[in-house]
């Protein structure tokens, strides 16, 4: 089968994450490594996943493991090993409270917890190990839908590692042995207009090239750094400047000799140079409590965000400099090549795939556009609460709900719902997907779907 464009990029950067030694052992498409899958993009191809199933009669359910506690981050898949993170206080049930509403509250989190990491067996289900990176009352609080354990494992097929945020950044290798630890200091971001307000830190770790790349947005000295896979140490570190409080992923555009580390945010949407962590633009007036990360598709830039004044979704040109904020009566610009004022999503990351940006709001609004233009095909309502983000395979988009309402809906500018699948449990998690098989995430369970 001849592969696109796309397809080949991804697979030459997949190459470059696989050590030597088990290259040949593996199918190179078929990893999931961190959040959203292969470089963030939120799709696979070469999958033939499923559209129907059902939880109470087992029909293509490939096995249910539970993991203990409360855990936000998403599976992530590498050769026959999952990964997924939960921190437990050893409670019969973790305090959740989901749905729709807009309280500032946090959760009462005062015992002690164990932040842990889980490697399953991909096939099986079967928990290879586990282990205990910290042990302690949390030093920072979370908001009562949120947990404690929110950030994404990533891996580069060797080393697998985890952010608990100010609980610490862990390196494994792939036998539960801890390579290093890190200390980042107290990570607690909050609502801006609300201060002393915690809501717990979400963003996940990327690797590009034996390097993490981490965005700790907090209320107090807020930063991004790069650090050295291998051993932990800092290579560099650069200020966020005036940017309040984010929950969002970084992404990384590569393409000749340009590589940037982009940065979704409030007051400082920006790229910056992989190599020095030097801002190479900037851009301000995105949703003041952004979580979504960006999306690197059609060799654009793409960020949304959702909250206060505004909701944006922003098209960057990769070789944009200097400060390209939009003016005021303008959606576009030199560096911008669309955007839309108002419309942009709080919580999910635009699913961008087969030439449309399928944009999903916490309310269950759901906006197709065409991709390289911005032209809306069609809007429909899913009537669900949703915070998770959407993925895809096999020409079909899946969209977790909260209350574990899994809508599949056909690719393309026409909107067609194929199934709704009920998980029996909460989805507050982005799924994975690896040869076949999605991987759900759901308050209590990992289950394999294929």
């Amino acid at each position: 089968m001849k592969r696109g464009p796309v397809q080949i990029f991804l697979l030459v950067l997949l190459l470059s994450y696989i050590p030597y030694g088990i290259k040949a052992q593996l199918d190179y498409t078929q990893q999931w490594p961190g959040f959203r899958g292969p470089m963030g993009c939120g799709f696979i191809e070469n999958a033939q996943t499923p559209t129907s199933w059902s939880i109470d009669s087992s029909q293509h359910i490939k096995w249910t493991t539970q993991i203990p506690g409360l855990g936000h981050s998403c599976p992530i898949v590498w050769d026959k090993y999952l990964f997924v993170t939960t921190a437990t206080s050893g409670a019969s049930e973790e305090p959740l409270k989901v749905g729709l509403y807009g309280d500032i509250d946090e959760a009462d989190d005062n015992l002690l917890y164990q932040f842990k990491i889980y490697c399953l067996d991909k096939n099986t289900g079967k928990i290879i190990w586990d282990k205990v990176g910290h042990f302690g009352s949390p030093k920072s609080k979370r908001h009562t839908k949120s947990s404690q354990a929110n950030c994404t494992p990533v891996t580069d097929g060797k080393y697998v590692v985890v952010n608990f945020g100010s609980e610490g950044l862990y390196c494994y290798d792939f036998s539960g042995n801890l390579i290093w630890k890190k200390d980042l200091g107290i990570l607690n971001p909050g609502p801006y207009t609300d201060p002393g307000v915690e809501w717990g830190y979400a963003s996940s770790p990327v690797i590009y090239k034996d390097v993490i790349i981490l965005q700790c947005d907090i209320p107090k000295v807020p930063f991004i750094a790069a650090l050295d896979l291998a051993t932990g140490n800092e290579k560099w570190r650069t200020s966020r400047g005036d940017e309040v409080s984010t929950w969002c992923t970084p992404a990384i555009y590569s393409k000749d000799s340009l590589t940037q580390v982009i940065a979704n945010g409030y007051r400082r949407i920006c790229g910056y140079d992989f190599g020095t962590g030097k801002e190479i633009w900037r851009l301000s007036n995105g949703g003041d409590a952004p979580a979504p990360s960006p999306v690197i598709a059609n060799d654009l830039i793409y960020l949304n965000s959702a909250h206060g004044k505004y909701s944006p979704i922003f098209v960057v040109r990769p070789n944009a400099v200097g400060d390209i904020t939009l003016a005021s009566d303008s959606t576009t610009n030199k560096y911008i090549a669309w955007s839309v004022k108002r419309g942009g999503a709080y919580m999910q990351t635009p699913l961008i795939y087969k030439g449309f940006l399928y944009n999903l709001q916490v309310n269950g609004q759901l906006t197709c556009y065409a991709a390289a233009t911005g032209e809306v095909k069609y809007k429909e309502n899913l009537k669900d609460a949703f915070s998770a983000s959407g993925i895809a395979a096999n020409g079909k988009l899946y969209f977790s709900s909260e209350e574990g309402n899994i809508y599949v809906i056909k690719s393309g500018p026409v909107f067609e719902l194929l199934a709704k699948n009920n998980m029996k449990d909460i989805c507050m998690a982005t799924p994975a997907i690896s040869q076949n098989t999605i991987f759900f995430r759901t308050q209590h369970y990992v289950i394999a779907v294929e």
